[in-house]
């Protein structure tokens, strides 16, 4: 099989797997990798239930970060729950990086699993007693109820790597994993491994590539 070309955009190299329910025609998972001037936004979203429904809710909600991708995060969530309340609403968690002054600002609300793993020197394996920080996820959902929200803001460091994954991914996914490999075959390492089969799965893979930024680009 031909080697894939990493998806890029400056500042974040990442990978992406979507697996819709069993005889359903799309996913009610989805995703956003926008960049901005000096950041990129970084979400995962997940429709309720599954089908056209949590599908169509997904695309509100990643058309209206896309749309606002440079706001802060907490402002993100609002202008999402705005737009979602006569949907069925999402859960949802999102990462938006700063490359002029690395740091990432990240939250989630409802239950898509976030980790952000610190990379090592060497190339040493990020398994094990490596450093891992987790998203602070709020209960609650976007379209429908709010909770009180608080964004996390951390330092990021070439080569650290934030895994998103929802629901229909089994908890646990980043127990003794690797993040040395392309964000791609990281995420379809996860997919095949841990989905569960009951309901759409993604699962969102982005390394901080600070070296791949071109001043100047969007």
């Amino acid at each position: 099989m031909a080697e894939e070309t990493p998806r890029r955009v400056p500042g974040i190299e990442w990978g992406v797997v979507s697996i819709p329910l069993a005889g359903e025609t799309e996913s009610g998972d989805s995703h956003v990798v926008k960049g901005f001037p000096d950041g990129v936004l970084v979400a995962a979203v997940d429709g309720l239930g599954h089908g056209d429904e949590a599908a169509a809710a997904a695309k509100i909600a990643t058309a209206t970060l896309e749309r606002h991708a440079q706001e802060p995060v907490v402002s993100l969530v609002r202008l999402c729950h705005e737009e979602l309340k006569r949907s069925r609403g999402v859960v949802m968690s999102l990462a938006s990086f700063n490359t002029r002054e690395n740091r990432m600002e990240w939250m989630g609300v409802g239950n898509v699993e976030g980790v952000l793993f610190r990379s090592r020197p060497n190339g040493a394996e990020a398994s094990g007693g490596s450093k891992r920080e987790r998203v602070l996820i709020r209960g609650g959902v976007v379209g429908f109820q709010l909770p009180p929200m608080r964004a996390s803001v951390i330092p990021v460091a070439q080569g650290d790597t934030v895994i998103f994954a929802t629901d229909g991914i089994k908890s646990g996914f980043d127990q003794n994993l690797s993040v040395n490999s392309p964000p791609q075959e990281i995420a379809d390492r996860i997919g095949a491994r841990y989905y569960k089969g009951t309901d759409d799965g993604l699962v969102l893979v982005a390394r901080y590539v600070k070296d791949s930024i071109v001043r100047g680009s969007a």
